[in-house]
């Protein structure tokens, strides 16, 4: 095992405690950076992280926006490399808000003093493989130059909001927000005219609250999206308590499920297979539950058009039951998809809001904006003025944090050539070309389509294991091959486009960036599939990554 190595000797001239020299660079302070802080100091190792916003969080100090609430359960989105957290730390709700997530982050930053090793208020503007000395070369835009031997991307797939893409903001003379970078200081829309453009997840968590507050809220919507509810509250002490009792093995299990959470209303049968009584009341037990349960009630909803027609439909109904005016109702139905195929959001009162006397909806499809004006939004049809404009209008997903680093690889290769016909990532853990260069949550992993505590906690667990397998075995370089790179892309292809999810126009294909190649980011099998096949490649001596001996003396590359 290579000894913890750091050198500050250009500490004072940068101003900032910054090394020279570590033997890992971690590019993010979210969830996934600071398990990575504690993973690669239980090697022994030196690791010293960048982290734009001014403290640890990750999406979780950015995203602020009232109503921000993570979508998947208080219990399972938790640590659980370390039973003391596991068991020292009490949430108060089934779903917990922004504010309550980022506490937990703090406490286990806390606990485990992962805070030391990050300078913060600073970006990575570049990294350079250099060939020679097996290292790269981080540079931050505070004048930071770090070598290390390997580098860690940590960014998140949603840390990079897309721009506002309407002509005319500079002439607003109110307040504009996204909600993806949200202020730190509260905002208070009371008696206020605000417009939401977007009904993503954000749109449609923030919509209800801003409604509550606002004197006249108008939703601009382009694509209806589907939505079901969270059905939130305080925890259900028996459920806790019986997850408590066995809290380890329970987040064991979760990790050999499809989703990374425990599978509690699931059928394992095709909905067609049943009768439409029983459908439709599993449909109900589903609705009512809360959590996606809607959506893997029935084991083909993703892939049997039959069945996904009949879970929209269920929805389209509750839509009309919900909302009062028929015409509103119909435009908030989504028609042009298959049902989950976008990311499905879960929501409190959100189409009910529209039953509100202070609330209306614009299709822009119908009348789309024309530009931005001095006083408000201008369509087609009318101009509205507005006090605010919030923008919920999303992420250049899971690859746009990773371009905006300006990596380059052997020879010269930037990570945006090598990805301009889409990305390839063997497992969505290394590139070909960029040795000794892991990314957590990268393109081709389930990434977003599991409980990302799961998928993280796994990916740097691997991470770490790969880095003492190459110490141990005295190599200086390991990267994905080449071929079998390709053939992990044709595979998650292939399995994506046995569903159908590769039929709506959504940001899991990067539809949502004008330019990005339409290709499906993530690997749908499910994290069990997963996680089994990365075993595999290990236990058969890390198949398809190349490992490389050191062709210099170790002085030279500072260990």
């Amino acid at each position: 095992m290579i000894a913890r190595h750091t050198d500050t000797a250009d500490a004072a001239k940068i101003g900032r405690n910054v090394p020279t020299r570590v033997d890992v660079v971690i590019v993010g302070a979210g969830f996934a950076g600071l398990y990575a802080q504690y993973k690669i100091r239980e090697l022994g190792l030196s690791a010293f992280g960048f982290e734009t916003a001014s403290e640890i969080g990750g999406t979780w100090y950015w995203n602020r926006y009232p109503g921000a609430r993570c979508d998947v359960e208080s219990l399972d989105y938790s640590y659980s490399f370390s039973p003391d957290v596991l068991h020292e730390w009490k949430w108060s709700e089934r779903f917990a808000t922004q504010p309550e997530i980022l506490q937990y982050a703090n406490f286990v930053a806390d606990k485990y003093d992962l805070r030391r090793d990050y300078a913060f208020e600073t970006k990575v503007i570049a990294a350079d493989f250099d060939k020679a000395a097996n290292q790269w070369v981080v540079k931050s835009d505070h004048g930071d130059e770090v070598r290390c031997r390997f580098l860690l991307l940590a960014v998140g797939g949603l840390s990079l909001p897309k721009a506002p893409e309407i002509d005319g903001l500079k002439d607003f003379q109110g307040r504009w927000v996204q909600t993806g970078c949200w202020p730190h200081e509260p905002i208070n829309v009371t008696g206020q005219r605000v417009a939401v453009i977007g009904t993503g997840s954000s749109g449609i968590q923030c919509i209800p609250l801003l409604a509550e507050q606002a004197a006249l809220l108008t939703v601009f919507q382009r694509t209806p999206n589907f939505s079901v509810p969270a059905h939130n509250g305080p925890l259900d002490a028996e459920y806790e308590a019986e997850v408590r009792a066995d809290y380890v093995l329970h987040h064991k299990r979760n990790r050999m499920t499809k989703g990374g959470v425990p599978p509690r209303i699931n059928t394992g049968v095709s909905a067609m297979s049943v009768s439409e009584d029983e459908r439709q009341a599993k449909f109900e037990q589903a609705w009512g539950f809360g959590t996606f349960a809607l959506q893997s009630v029935f084991n083909d909803t993703s892939s049997n058009p039959r069945s996904n027609a009949a879970a929209a439909a269920f929805v389209h109904d509750k839509i009309r039951g919900i909302v009062n005016d028929p015409k509103v109702a119909e435009k908030l139905l989504p028609k042009t998809f298959p049902f989950g195929t976008k990311r499905l959001c879960l929501d409190t009162g959100y189409y009910a809001t529209f039953n509100r006397d202070n609330v209306s909806l614009v299709d822009i499809r119908e009348t789309p904006i024309e530009r931005i004006t001095k006083a408000g939004i201008k369509t087609t049809d009318a101009e509205y003025p507005f006090d605010l404009i919030v923008f919920a209008t999303g992420f250049d997903a899971v690859t746009g944090p990773l371009f905006a680093l300006n990596l380059t690889g052997v020879g010269g290769v930037t990570l945006n050539d090598a990805w301009k016909d889409g990305p390839q990532s063997y497992l969505g853990l290394m590139v070909s070309g960029f040795p000794n260069l892991f990314t957590v949550n990268g393109p081709s992993s389930p990434s977003v389509l599991a409980n990302m505590l799961q998928t993280i906690e796994h990916h740097v667990d691997w991470i770490a294991d790969c880095i003492a397998y190459t110490d141990k075995n005295g190599f200086a370089r390991v990267e994905a091959d080449e071929a079998a790179q390709v053939a992990w892309a044709h595979e998650v292809a292939n399995m994506a486009k046995r569903t159908l999810y590769t039929k709506a126009n959504s940001w899991y294909m990067g539809a949502n960036v004008l330019g990005k190649p339409r290709v499906f980011l993530m690997y749908i099998g499910g994290l069990d599939t997963y996680v089994d096949r990365c075993d595999q490649i290990v236990q058969g001596g890390y198949v398809g990554f190349n490992f490389s001996p050191a062709k210099v003396a170790r002085k030279e590359i500072g260990v």
